[in-house]
Order: structure tokens, then sequence, then C-alpha cells
């Protein structure tokens, strides 16, 4: 039965395959209008070239980084946080941090995440909370790092809220393969 199932799907797809090249061949539009364009990766670039963004467009930066194309994410973030997208802001400072398209730079990433901070993003004040708590990138002070945590925890921030519950301890949200890059204070 399951050789049946089998057969008959590698069937279809040589048939479909077959009829999809005859209709290459008779000048068909590969893309169709089932198919446009508009929600592609290049589209979502083209347009934040032109300074054409939107919240999806935006979101699209992940699949880039996700993808390993760091230079395109950059391009991409870049633009949309000019144009005030906190969520890009902490996805630059994770690029910044991780050394994924340049060198890292824990002064470039602490600089993200206060831009997001300092915008109200919630992830923004967990992040900034963090790299003054560990004087990351930026001089450790924890008094003004344990604010911004508590303004993330307000907002609903989960980690902040397990942060506050362990007095601040951040090893309970750096995992233990990241836990190096906190040894010592970097500013």
């Amino acid at each position: 039965m399951k050789t049946l199932i089998l057969s008959l799907l590698i069937g279809l797809f040589v048939t479909s395959s077959v009829v999809a090249q005859d209709d290459l061949a008779e000048g068909f539009d590969t893309g169709g209008e089932l198919n446009p364009d508009e929600m592609s990766l290049s589209k979502s670039l083209e347009r934040a070239s032109r300074g054409d963004v939107n919240m999806v467009i935006c979101s699209q930066g992940y699949l880039l980084v996700k993808k390993g194309d760091h230079k395109e994410a950059r391009k991409l973030f870049l633009e949309c946080a000019r144009q005030g997208w906190t969520g890009t802001m902490t996805w630059m400072s994770y690029m910044e941090q991780n050394g994924l398209g340049s060198a890292e730079n824990p002064q470039a990433s602490a600089q993200w995440d206060r831009q997001a901070a300092e915008l109200g993003d919630p992830i923004g004040l967990f992040n900034h909370g963090l790299d003054l708590l560990r004087g990351y990138g930026v001089e450790q002070n924890e008094k003004l790092g344990r604010a911004y945590i508590d303004k993330a925890a307000e907002q609903g921030v989960k980690s902040a809220q397990e942060l506050q519950a362990d007095d601040y301890n951040t090893e309970v949200v750096t995992p233990d393969a990241d836990s190096w890059k906190f040894e010592k204070h970097i500013y």
C-alpha cells in the first residue's frame, strides 16, 4: 500500500513537472498571477532601499540573518532602525554582539540596546539593563541596570521577571554557551 501511494505521488510529480516544462516552453509567466513577487525577500530589499518599509518588511531581516545573508540583513535593519522600528535595533545589537557581518562590537551592541530602550521597547529595556548590569559595551551601573530591568518586567518581559526573582543574577538569563562573553566587563 505504501509503495502504491509513493508511486502515485511520484507519478503526479513527474506529470506536473512535464506540464510545467511545457508551459514554460509556451512562454507562460513562471511566477504567474498566483505567485506574485511582492512578499519575496528581494522585493522587500528593493522597497527598503527606497526607504519604503513596514513591520512585515522589517521582520524579513530575521530570515536574512537565519539564511546567513548578514550584509543584506544589516542593510534592511539599518533602514528600519532609521525609521524607528525598535525590533530591528534589537537585531542589530544581536548581530554586533555575535559578529554577524562584521567583527564583534560590544559598544555598538550596547548602543543599539540603549537606542531601543530610549524608545520604550520592552526587549530594548531588558537588554540595556543587562548591558548595564554586566558592564557589557558600557560602563557598569548596577543601579541603573536594575531600573531598566524593572521597567521591562513591568511591561511583561518574562526574562526580566525571572531576573528580578533571582535578585538580578544575570546567569539566570545567560545560556552557558555565552557566559564567556560576559565574564569580564567590556566598555
